[in-house]
């Protein structure tokens, strides 16, 4: 499994946990095709997020203009938070790598309104990160 289908098991499986509290591996067993399996990038990305969420969603709330986290749409709040894990935690992956496939994400999951949505909040969030 390369990185950008383990970004979208991810998703789908953070938003399931948002939606129904299930476990982690249960929600990645729900998300995987037939022959997929749990790679390491996968667990570390949604583990760290889960582990990390209190964090993130402060980040989170300091940079979306004229919203509430919970206005979020619960897909967007699922990749913003696995976009704002892999920033502040995982430093083998440049920012614009991340920052690029969250919009891609978004605008697969949501439109381009999604896409340009968390682009805006992501703007926001890698200018506060390197300050």
């Amino acid at each position: 499994m390369n990185r950008r289908l383990a970004r979208l098991r991810a998703v789908q499986a953070l938003f399931q946990i948002d939606l129904t509290d299930a476990p982690w591996q249960e929600a990645v067993d729900n998300t995987l095709d037939e022959g997929e399996e749990l790679t390491p990038f996968l667990e570390e990305i949604i583990t760290g997020t889960l582990q990390h969420k209190e964090s993130i969603d402060e980040i989170l709330k300091k940079n979306i203009e004229n919203w509430s986290l919970e206005r979020v749409g619960n897909v967007d709040r699922a990749i913003l938070r696995m976009a704002i894990h892999e920033m502040k935690y995982i430093d083998d992956i440049p920012k614009n790598v991340t920052f690029n496939e969250a919009i891609e994400l978004g605008k697969a999951f949501g439109g381009e309104e999604s896409g340009r949505f968390i682009n805006g909040v992501l703007s926001n969030v890698v200018a506060n990160l390197e300050k």
